[in-house]
Formats: structure tokens, sequence, C-alpha cells
């Protein structure tokens, strides 16, 4: 059971940037997926969930209208677009997925995905 952030790199200030979150050994479904993200010398913290059953989504309010969560459990994967990137959102993302609540505790963290803003 595991889940595979990926898709980070280095950004320019108001560019776009699209990670996938791709789930192995079981299927997104029946879960709650969010996107967490770590930055340097802070806590990490949920951005963006979304139920794969109806496909109802969240999104903080630091990351609202420029981040859009999106799910294809034919792909079992899930995206996260973020547009209009700001060098605040430098972090490490992650991904995890929760069987009862949006960004709830989940399973064990993978590695995450770097993204780095340059200002």
């Amino acid at each position: 059971v595991q889940l595979q952030a990926s898709g980070g790199g280095l950004v320019q200030p108001g560019s776009s940037l699209r990670l996938s979150c791709a789930a192995s050994g079981f299927t997104l479904d029946s879960y709650n997926i969010g996107w967490f993200r770590q930055a340097p010398g802070k806590e990490r913290g949920g951005i963006a969930c979304i139920t794969m059953s109806d496909f109802s989504t969240f999104h903080a309010d630091s990351v609202k209208d420029r981040f859009t969560i999106s799910g294809y459990n034919a792909k079992n994967t899930v995206y996260l677009q973020m547009d209009r990137l700001k060098p605040d959102d430098t972090a490490v993302y992650y991904c995890n997925a929760d069987p009862v609540e949006c960004l709830g505790p989940g399973g064990p963290w993978g590695q995450g995905t770097q993204v780095t803003g340059s200002s």
C-alpha cells in the first residue's frame, strides 16, 4: 500500500505546476486523499483534499483560487494543479489517504516532492 507524490520542481513566480499522487497496492475510490506541505522550519499542514467516492473537495484559504485538486479513479491518481505560484509556496508536498476524514492522519508518509519557488 503506497502513495507516491511527484511532479515538483523549480518554478518562477506566477507560473504553474501539476503534482501527481499515484496509488499502488490499493484503490483510491473509498478514500479521502489529501495534499499536505511542509515549508522549511514549519510543521506539515493540509492544503487540499478530495473525497474519491463523490469527488467533493476542500481547499485551504492559503491556496484557494490558485490550487485545484482533482481525482480520477480510472487512473488511481489524484492531481494538484498549482497556478500563480508564489515564493511562499516553497515546500515539500506530500499526499496521503485516510478512509474516514479529509486531511485525516492517514497512513505512513511517503518521500514527498519538492517545489521551490524562485524569488
